[in-house]
């Protein structure tokens, strides 16, 4: 009896033993491949730190207005007799646009300029008889001033003729006009729009630091959603004097040519103020920051050689950066890089401080100072 359990033990053991053989073994085989094991390279794409020289600009939003602009309005009530224009027209100045109803005081003209011919008349005779002494100076000083008072009244009716016969004051464009022929009009009723377009001022407003930054003649860039293609160029001609006591911003406005009429009075406009001197900036694609609320870095793409392969590989080093200035697609670098490095521009979410990356731009967006996105 005791023969077998000492079998069965000796039975029991040896299979014990084996199997923690094995399984030592194969712990042994784990630990010994996760030392071999090397976290493949992330394939990321990269770009150069290179030095520019950016021009210093000032971005604010403004208006188009027109040099010339008015919404012209009866002076006068009268009936239409004749409209002298197209709507959307160029207008020369003093042309004729639209004649009133004035066959009343067409009538009354000419019997004021009669009145006022026999004025003459008399006064011609009074004063040959006042030269013989027929007459005395009183009656010569009557006749004067009855000429006078004649002269007067055909002024006071042609003034009203004028009123009614509307002509454009400046050349420009005409609007669509509010009128029809043989309407009654009121005084004050409006006619036509017209708008001088060639140039045109664009107005913005600045904040009251950037005062002294600004002078006259300084040049300016002007873009609209309406033209997105096109940059107009003008210069800045005026500034006010005062600062908005509520906001504390200066108004300041600039003339920009429009000789195609592209800028209409009203328009929204992205404005530009460039300042006269330029400064050299290192620049990166804004996608290779990777924002943070302990502060910006970049991942710097560095060559070294693996200890245990002897191959050279890339690492990258996240370093941490302070940032300028934007142009487009690109920031500036304040501090943390220098002119030459790489750094990465996409695929930043998924590395780590001394990973392996392999370089490939195949698929890199261009990054551009001055982007214009096809659907934009």
């Amino acid at each position: 009896m005791k023969r077998k359990i000492v079998i069965v033990a000796t039975v029991l053991l040896v299979i014990v033993g084996s199997l923690a053989g094995i399984k030592a073994l194969q712990i042994r085989a784990l630990i010994n491949a996760n030392a071999e094991f090397a976290i493949p390279p992330e394939t990321v794409s990269g770009a150069e730190v290179r030095q520019e020289t950016w021009e210093s600009t000032l971005d604010a939003v403004g208006s188009v207005a027109a040099v010339q602009g008015v919404e012209l309005r009866a002076e006068l009530a009268g009936t239409v007799r004749e409209i002298a224009f197209e709507s959307g027209a160029t207008a020369e100045a003093g042309q004729l646009l639209v004649q009133l109803d004035t066959s009343s005081e067409q009538a009354q003209l000419r019997s004021a300029e009669a009145q006022a011919e026999l004025a003459r008349l008399n006064l011609e005779r009074a004063r040959e008889l006042r030269a013989q002494g027929v007459i005395s100076q009183s009656e010569q000083d009557s006749s004067e001033a009855a000429s006078r008072q004649t002269i007067g009244a055909v002024d006071g009716v042609r003034a009203v003729i004028a009123k009614k016969t509307i002509r454009a004051p400046f050349a420009g464009r005409l609007g669509i006009r509010s009128v029809n022929l043989g309407q009654y009009v009121n005084a004050g009723d409006a006619i036509v729009s017209l708008q001088s377009l060639d140039p045109v001022y664009v107005d913005f407003n600045l904040p009251e630091q950037h005062l002294s930054q600004v002078r006259r003649t300084m040049a300016v860039r002007i873009t609209t959603d309406a033209t997105p293609d096109r940059t107009f160029t003008g210069a800045v001609t005026a500034l006010n004097p005062e600062v908005n006591a509520s906001t504390r911003n200066i108004r300041i406005q600039a003339t920009v040519p429009n000789r195609d009429g592209d800028l209409r009075p009203g328009m929204f406009a992205r404005v530009e103020l460039v300042l006269p001197e330029s400064k050299p900036y290192l620049v990166v694609p804004a996608t290779s920051v990777l924002h943070a609320p302990y502060g910006d870095s970049v991942f710097v793409v560095n060559e070294s050689k693996d200890e245990k392969t002897g191959v050279t590989v890339k690492k990258v080093t996240m370093t941490t950066v302070r940032l300028g200035d934007t142009r487009g697609d690109f920031v500036a670098v304040a501090s943390g890089l220098q002119a030459g490095q790489t750094v990465v521009t996409s695929g930043v979410f998924k590395l780590r401080n001394g990973a392996a990356v392999v370089l490939d731009n195949t698929l890199a967006p261009d990054a551009k100072s001055a982007p214009r996105p096809a659907n934009s």
